[in-house]
């Protein structure tokens, strides 16, 4: 199995350009927006764990699925990246 890389700055600079906008579109979907989010900056899951006061298993679980994340933990998530939780219409053809 290939070994993580960390991106580079310009990276991460086009990947926060990028999921900024599939956020404007409404096209970013826990779990994978935790996941594509944290991946986006060059973080691994302990390094995002401890940035918001969570544990590693805690964003493993909310990338894989499992969790049941409270607001206040998606808030925290949320506001690394200047974004808001909150509702989003649903698109045509979504169950």
């Amino acid at each position: 199995m290939a070994r993580w890389k960390k991106p580079s700055k310009d990276e991460i600079l086009e990947n926060r350009r990028t999921l900024a906008e599939r956020a404007r579109c409404g096209d970013l979907r826990l779990p994978g927006a935790v996941a594509e989010l944290r991946k986006g900056i060059g973080m691994t899951q302990d390094e995002f764990a401890k940035v918001l006061g969570l544990t590693r298993r805690q964003i493993a679980e909310i990338e894989a699925g499992s969790a049941n994340p409270t607001l206040e933990t998606l808030e925290k998530v949320g506001r690394l990246f200047g974004l808001t939780i909150g509702l989003v219409p649903k698109a045509a053809g979504d169950g």
